[in-house]
Parts: C-alpha cells; sequence; structure tokens
C-alpha cells in the first residue's frame, strides 16, 4: 500500500504511538497461553478485559449515548449495536472470515469520527441535509465493531471440534456484552449527572470535538501500523532498526518515569 507522502513524513513521530496499537485489542502471549490452559471461563474473562481496554468501541459507544437521555432511547440504540457485532464477531470468527486487523480497527475509528460529527450537527452544518437514521448507521457500525473483535478472537486458539470452537466464540462473546454492559453503566450514570449541569450545555460541543480527534488519533495509529505491518522496510530504515526504535522509545519512557519518582 503506497501510502500518500504527507503521511509517510509523520511516521517518525507516529513512532511514539505504536505502544498504544500494540495494546488496542491487541492478544498478548500469555492470553494465548491461558487460553490453551484454561475452560471457557478464560474466554468470558477475556472477552471483558477486551472490551474494557477496547478504547475504539468504548469510544463509540460513548457518542451513541451522549445524547440520549431515557432509559429506552439507550437500551434501543444499545440492543441494535449489540446485535450488530454479535453477527460478525460469531459467524465470521466461525467460518474463519477475516481481513487486516489494522485495517479494520481504521474503519473503526472512522465510526468514532462520525459519531462525534454527527453529535455536532455536522451533517446540517455543513451539508445542510438531514443525518443518516441513526438506527440504521448504529446497526451498520455495529456490525463492523463485530467483525473487529472477531479479527482479534481468531488470533487465540479455538480448537478444531466446531461445538468446541463454537463454545469458546459464545464465551468471549458473553465476556464482551458483560464489559460493555459494565462499560455504558458508568457512562450512562456520569453522563446523566453531567447533563444536569450548566456546563453540559456549554461544553458538549468541545467534548463531540474532543471525540472526533480521538478518532482521527486512532485512525493514524492504525494506518502507520498497517504499513508497519505490510511493508515495514518502506520506512527511511531498516525494519529492524525501526523496531529497535520501537524499543528503545520503551526504554527511554521508563527511565524517565523512574527518574520523575525519585
Amino acid at each position: 500500500m503506497n501510502l500518500p507522502l504527507w503521511l509517510k513524513r509523520l511516521s517518525p513521530a507516529l513512532l511514539l504511538l505504536i505502544p498504544l496499537v500494540a495494546v488496542a485489542h491487541g492478544i498478548s502471549e500469555e492470553d494465548r497461553q491461558r487460553m490453551l490452559d484454561g475452560g471457557y471461563l478464560q474466554y468470558i474473562g477475556l472477552g471483558v478485559s477486551h472490551m474494557l481496554t477496547g478504547y475504539d468501541h468504548l469510544l463509540f459507544l460513548f457518542g451513541v449515548v451522549f445524547f440520549l437521555s431515557s432509559f429506552k432511547d439507550v437500551a434501543k440504540f444499545v440492543t441494535v449495536f449489540t446485535i450488530g457485532h454479535c453477527i460478525t464477531l460469531i459467524f465470521a470468527t466461525y467460518f474463519k472470515i477475516t481481513w487486516n486487523y489494522y485495517l479494520i480497527d481504521a474503519i473503526i475509528a472512522l465510526s468514532v469520527m462520525y459519531k462525534a460529527f454527527d453529535n455536532n450537527g455536522g451533517f446540517q452544518k455543513h451539508f445542510d441535509i438531514k443525518s443518516p437514521n441513526l438506527l440504521a448507521a448504529v446497526f451498520g457500525f455495529g456490525l463492523l465493531h463485530g467483525f473487529g473483535l472477531s479479527t482479534r478472537l481468531q488470533q487465540l486458539p479455538l480448537g478444531d471440534d466446531s461445538g468446541s470452537m463454537l463454545l469458546r466464540i459464545l464465551s468471549f462473546n458473553l465476556g464482551v456484552e458483560l464489559g460493555q454492559i459494565a462499560a455504558l453503566a458508568a457512562m450512562v450514570a456520569l453522563l446523566a449527572l453531567w447533563r444536569h449541569r450548566p456546563s453540559f450545555k456549554r461544553f458538549s460541543y468541545m467534548a463531540n470535538l474532543g471525540l472526533f480527534y480521538a478518532g482521527v488519533y486512532l485512525l493514524f495509529m492504525q494506518l502507520h501500523g498497517y504499513q508497519h505491518d505490510v511493508d515495514p522496510d518502506s520506512f527511511r530504515f531498516p525494519a529492524s532498526e525501526h523496531q529497535h526504535v520501537h524499543e528503545d522509545l520503551d526504554i527511554q519512557k521508563s527511565t524517565d518515569d523512574s527518574r520523575n519518582t525519585l
């Protein structure tokens, strides 16, 4: 993939973002081993932690519920999103349908940007049209988010037996739903408290603008990760040295943190 020249020039700065790319939905070697040694509860636990650390999913959900003031509306949109991501998570994993997860996560970052843009009335201000049907959009993005979850789940040992594999997939999906419920409960509670304060009207636009730029940040991380994954030698120094720079950055950061605590 030949990225634009301006994006390639940003690559040195984006080196600092690589540790976050590794964290985002990554399946560590420790998690892989735990899956081999444990049972279905391990998949449930991993699903919970995966959702609670999946900041792109959480940012999108935050945008969805930001202006929803009734439990009925929250339940309706979250249910539609859940149905969407359950469909692709289960079926794509079971039938081993996959794609490059950096590209999927990049599109998921676009979903965060879309929701923030919509929350700030972007369609009305910039295109003089009504917002697209929100329920349909949330369902479509739910399918996309589920596909992203599936690409990560397919990195795990799921077994060759179709029955056991399906139970592991369903266990992981259950964990994802439990994590989503916990995260949403906190979001909705905080937003409900904030919504009754004068600052909500004053800062809601800025909050969604911040959400939009968080999506931009995630998009750059994933595009950089994709280029690093498929064509590491396209950088201005060899792949081995590129990786070494990442490691040196981590070591330097740890050293600086240690000095700051003294």
